[in-house]
């Protein structure tokens, strides 16, 4: 068991370690702030808009086929992407090694809840889970920086295979799962991609007609909704716990890349650090997130997840906050170290919760939801946040993060049964 468990943490680790491992190679991307948004963005925004198809796939066809469809699909594009020889390629490539990345993300969940049935052992084993995958989001900026210094930007592509294989041979023994008959929603899928990348562009490029088609194209997607077929069925929403947990997992997100995002700018840019210390600059955060999830998994276990999520975002609010008026490096390690501690709190909490509000038969489109909301979240943190910093200032970018992440801790001490 412990084997299945390592690969699948490998394959989600993979997804989130390529969701932050560009943010520090960013200035050796490109000297432009829409295209090292858009570098950032490509990948996320693919991944949040495909987790929900991915969630309905993995019920569908089984999570055991399409976890390793994932894995396989990742390693090809992360050597293609290492290839790459523009920047609209490498964007295009990031793109698809989102979609990629989603197929992981509710396979894994999927799997882990059928080899883990007894909810005691499953909070402990989405501990061990997030603490490797978080170990991924966090520890890239440091393995960005490192290998970007090292040996170019390339290398940070290049990584993914051999872990990839590695993630793929702890998997096979994966118990089955049963395949479900259905059809796709295509009409929810278009609708949510186009929702999030003209809302996207719209903030990136301060346009109005992209809001405008992301309102329509969001509108569809709702009413979408309400056929059988739907991405997201309705049912999912008789428990509050499931729509208030999405809305925190996206305020947690946001708040998580966006400052990744500000942060690694301001070091380099501003402080003027060289990648590789731009990326060690970021150890306090990543430290706490490669052993307080299992904590975090055990403390949920025994008290349930409201009081760790609530920690967790006061945590992150209160070290972004403290960033934002850090001007010595002493501060900073103490800032990071708040919000890492407040990160690895929080996503293992919003996981239990959420995957405990869905009926069995829905758990991975439960876990691609989520997902799907924290990376939407994510893509909206660089690019509101990007936005903020081209306008104002750093610190002005920080606090208003710290100040959403404080409306995410309010959100998940709401007085409904988490």
């Amino acid at each position: 068991m412990a084997r299945l468990l390592t690969g699948l943490s490998l394959g989600y680790f993979l997804v989130m370690l390529d969701t932050t491992i560009v943010t520090v190679a960013l200035p050796a991307l490109s000297p432009s702030l829409p295209a090292q948004q858009w570098i950032s963005n490509g990948y996320t925004l693919t991944f949040a808009a495909f987790l929900l198809t991915a969630g309905a796939w993995s019920d569908r066809f089984g999570a055991r086929r399409v976890f390793s469809a994932g894995l396989v699909s990742f390693a090809v594009l992360s050597g293609l992407s290492a290839l790459s020889f523009s920047t609209p390629s490498l964007i295009a490539l990031r793109a698809l090694l989102g979609v990629a990345g989603a197929l992981l993300v509710p396979s894994s969940l999927s799997l882990i809840a059928a080899a883990y049935p007894v909810p005691a052992a499953r909070a402990k084993a989405m501990g061990v889970w997030a603490a490797v995958s978080g170990t991924g989001l966090v520890a890239g900026p440091l393995l960005g920086g490192l290998l970007t210094q090292a040996f170019g930007w390339r290398a940070i592509f290049l990584v993914n295979v051999p872990v990839a294989a590695v993630a793929f041979a702890l998997s096979r023994s994966a118990p089955p799962t049963p395949a479900k008959p259905g059809r796709t929603d295509l009409t929810g899928q278009v609708s949510a991609v186009v929702a999030l990348s003209a809302l996207t562009y719209a903030l990136i490029e301060s346009s109005w007609g992209p809001l405008l088609l992301s309102a329509a194209a969001a509108a569809v997607f709702v009413r979408s909704q309400r056929r059988p077929e739907a991405m997201l069925p309705a049912r999912l929403f008789r428990n509050r716990a499931f729509p208030l947990g999405l809305v925190a997992g996206a305020i947690v997100n946001f708040g998580l890349s966006g400052v990744l995002f500000v942060l690694s700018l301001y070091f380099q840019e501003t402080r003027g650090y060289p990648p590789s210390l731009t990326g060690l600059a970021f150890l306090p955060l990543t430290i706490p997130t490669a052993f307080n999830p299992i904590f975090t998994g055990r403390l949920v276990a025994r008290i349930g997840p409201r009081i760790p999520a609530v920690s967790g975002f006061s945590l992150m609010s209160a070290g972004t906050l403290l960033q934002a008026g850090s001007t010595s490096a002493v501060l900073s390690v103490v800032a990071l170290a708040l919000l890492g501690f407040g990160v690895s709190l929080a996503i293992p909490s919003l996981l239990t919760a959420v995957v405990a509000s869905a009926p069995p038969d829905l758990t991975g489109v439960a876990g691609g939801a989520l997902n799907a909301a924290r990376q939407t979240g994510a893509a909206l943190g660089v690019a509101i946040l990007g936005a903020l910093l081209a306008g104002t200032t750093t610190s002005i970018a920080l606090i208003a993060a710290a100040g959403l992440l404080l409306v995410g801790a309010l959100v998940v001490l709401f007085p409904i049964r988490l």
